[in-house]
């Protein structure tokens, strides 16, 4: 029907362009008619194709429509079907509200049981370790006391061994020195009868020789008595190398004024014995200097009172001290008192 309206129209101005207008502007209306057929064509095919998508697209509401309702009916079901399961959940809830409160008055219950047991249990642990502290100290130290004990046993024998040792030691020093005095007495039998005396005092053989034996009166130059004494003795010391010797000069209390180098007591002293050791020396060719040291003491040493004649002469004299080596037996006796000292410590 509009197609109709539209040619009428058209023809319309066709005949009043025919009519009313030039050729020129006839043909620009044709050609804009043939332009508006063509774009009244298009719309035409536009209006159909929009037909066709609205038809597919009522065929789709419908199907929407459709799959609408349906789905409203699942969600009233659903709706139902939560109700009811959310009356299932309240009720479980509630179930299990009311076991967990019983289950946890239990637990409660049960974890104060346990507590205490937990407690008790701790106790008696701290007494079992307690015990096995102590039944582990007491274990060592009688390990300790054992170990102690066996060691202070071999410290003892070996202490009694060393004392037999050091005993046998210095009875063998004590022989050697009895028979080392006998020697000399016998070398010197000549002598005892002029101021010379051999004795065995602390362990040492002492040759003590008044100065009327041995030097004239505030001198230092031996006599020829001292000399052949001297000379004797120095056999004895040659064949004795173990002997230390030690000569020592002494005077009385009385004054001695020098006027020489030599200008008291205790010069005089030194340089008797000085001249003693020299004479050793001398007659004793293989006796080692080392061995032998002179001292001199002046009045400081008397043997007797100076307030007697008989005591002044005792103290006027020379000494000569012989002292074995006792390293060895100093040694073991050492060992031997270190030995009782540990052992005296550890008990």
């Amino acid at each position: 029907m509009k197609k109709n309206v539209v040619k009428l129209l058209l023809c319309g101005a066709a005949v009043c362009a025919a009519s009313c207008v030039s050729l020129g502007k006839y043909e620009d209306l044709e050609s804009r008619h043939a332009k508006l057929g063509k774009e009244l064509r298009t719309s035409q095919a536009e209006v159909k194709d929009m037909r066709d998508e609205n038809a597919d697209l009522v065929r789709q509401n419908q199907a929407i429509a459709i799959s609408l309702g349906e789905m409203v009916n699942a969600k009233t079901e659903c709706e139902a079907l939560n109700k009811s399961l959310n009356r299932q959940l309240e009720d479980l809830q509630h179930r299990y509200d009311t076991t967990m409160e019983a289950y946890t008055r239990k637990l409660s219950g049960k974890n104060r049981d346990l507590a205490k047991a937990n407690d008790m249990l701790a106790k008696r642990n701290a007494q079992l370790a307690a015990k096995e502290k102590a039944v582990a100290e007491k274990e060592a130290a009688l390990k300790q006391q054992q170990t102690l004990l066996q060691d202070a046993q071999i410290q003892a024998h070996d202490a009694l061994v060393a004392q037999g040792k050091a005993k046998a030691a210095l009875e063998a020093k004590e022989k050697e020195l009895a028979q080392i005095r006998e020697t000399i007495n016998a070398a010197l039998v000549g002598f005892t009868d002029k101021g010379l005396q051999v004795e065995t005092k602390d362990g040492k053989v002492y040759v003590s020789m008044e100065s009327k034996l041995m030097f004239a009166s505030a001198s230092w130059t031996v006599s020829k008595a001292g000399d052949q004494a001297i000379q004797e003795l120095a056999k004895v010391l040659e064949e004795q190398p173990e002997l230390n010797i030690m000569v020592e000069g002494h005077t009385d209390d009385d004054v001695y004024k020098g006027t020489s180098a030599v200008r008291d007591n205790w010069d005089l002293s030194v340089m008797r014995a000085t001249a003693i050791v020299k004479l050793i020396l001398k007659y004793g060719t293989t006796i080692d200097p080392m061995r032998i040291e002179a001292a001199g003491h002046g009045p400081y040493m008397p043997k007797a009172d100076n307030a007697t004649a008989e005591g002044k002469a005792q103290n006027r004299r020379t000494e000569i001290i012989l002292t074995p080596k006792l390293v060895d037996v100093l040694n073991v006796l050492n060992a031997s008192e270190s030995q009782e000292e540990q052992i005296k410590q550890e008990e």
